[in-house]
């Protein structure tokens, strides 16, 4: 006997069944929206983690905060009586250089300038660099502030008797310069620089300086072929050579790091996770001063065997 088939025999046996079949065209897209909401937490929550994270020091090292609320922190000078001034790195007529005294008084000594970067103290008063524009290079002496000379983007300062040498953060077409004293020259040493930022000597007798954007430390040479002496630096600023060695700061906004390239050579890095350092000093009391701009502070390094300045 056959078995009759009946013509709803494999057919859904009602319309919801069959709806509950069908792919909801929807779902895809909440998974996209999921997963790029995901992302951005992940991403925001990175870059918090990157600035936020405390400051890490090297073995035998120690680091506090000696100086908060410090508006661009830039350039550091620690005065014989024990205060310091500081160069506020903020545009538009907005920084200046402040003095903070031991007791935490704080006076400003210039104010209404842009971006005001490198100080070098030198024949009983101080240069200071604007870098921004032509804004000119001037000496600070005992109030009064005249104008040397105007470059471009001028950042990194050093003087050795006659000579002033002023260093130019721009892109590509940056140039060292070379101020005399005596006569008021201004000589053109170097040019097509790639974001120069720091000039100084070092206790061996070398001139050295940097180029951020290449990520590199030159020699500064007769012939001018100006080796490379350091390479592969994140956007290397502000440089400074004592007892110890070369001090190299690295100028990012994540994760930079203050490097100490000893006199054989051995590179350590002393901090780790800064924000945008710029200049480092060393003290009478065997410690170091750092400038961290990308929070507004200034940093005292400590070593466990402390060398007193004079």
């Amino acid at each position: 006997m056959r078995a009759s088939i009946t013509p709803n025999d494999g057919a859904p046996k009602n319309k919801e069944e069959k709806m509950t079949n069908t792919p909801n065209p929807r779902r895809p897209l909440r998974w996209v929206v999921s997963l790029t909401g995901l992302l951005a937490v992940a991403t925001l929550g990175f870059f918090a983690w990157q600035s936020f994270y405390p400051v890490s020091a090297a073995t035998g090292w120690s680091v506090q905060t000696v100086h908060s609320d410090v508006p661009k922190a830039a350039s550091l000078m620690p005065m014989p009586d024990g205060s310091l001034m500081i160069s506020q790195e903020l545009n538009d007529a907005k920084g200046s250089i402040v003095r903070i005294h031991p007791d935490g008084r704080r006076d400003v000594v210039v104010g209404s300038l842009s971006k005001p970067d490198g100080m070098f103290a030198t024949h009983g008063g101080w240069v200071f660099s604007q870098e921004t524009g032509d804004a000119p290079v001037s000496f600070l002496k005992d109030g009064v502030v005249t104008e040397l000379f105007r470059g471009e983007n001028v950042q990194g300062l050093w003087v050795e008797g006659d000579d002033l040498y002023a260093i130019e953060d721009r892109k590509d077409n940056g140039r060292l310069l070379r101020y005399r004293w005596s006569d008021q020259s201004l000589t053109v040493i170097r040019d097509k620089l790639h974001e120069g930022e720091s000039i100084t000597r070092c206790t061996d007798g070398r001139m050295l300086y940097t180029e951020k954007k290449k990520g590199v430390v030159r020699e500064l040479t007769d012939d001018g072929s100006d080796p490379v002496v350091l390479a592969g630096l994140n956007k290397p600023t502000f440089l400074m050579c004592d007892e110890r060695g070369l001090w190299v700061n690295e100028d990012s906004t994540h994760r930079a790091r203050l490097l100490l390239i000893d006199k054989q050579g051995r590179q350590q890095t002393i901090l780790s996770f800064l924000k945008a350092p710029q200049s480092i000093v060393p003290t009478n009391r065997g410690t170091y001063l750092l400038a961290e701009g990308g929070r507004n502070r200034v940093l005292e390094l400590t070593p466990e065997t402390r060398t007193l300045s004079p």
